[in-house]
């Protein structure tokens, strides 16, 4: 979604994004900051054992958010 890999980064193979898979879920592809944020999720939030926390910049999700479906 939004500007290819190609557009914002040097390589290709090591490129944050978010995609939308055929069942209109989406991915994202980011570092992984599982351990380093757990403790610092809000009360009412949780991290399941089969789910990540990841983090991507704000100009992967900017360029992201004008191709997302509003609703």
């Amino acid at each position: 979604m939004g500007s290819s890999p190609k557009e914002r980064c040097l390589s290709e193979a090591t490129c944050p994004d978010v995609f939308e898979l055929a069942d209109g879920d989406f991915a994202v592809i980011g570092r992984d900051m599982t351990e380093q944020l757990r403790g610092l999720l809000p009360d009412d939030a949780g991290c399941g054992a089969d789910e990540r926390i990841v983090v991507v910049s704000r100009e992967t999700l900017v360029h992201a958010g004008r191709d997302l479906p509003v609703g």
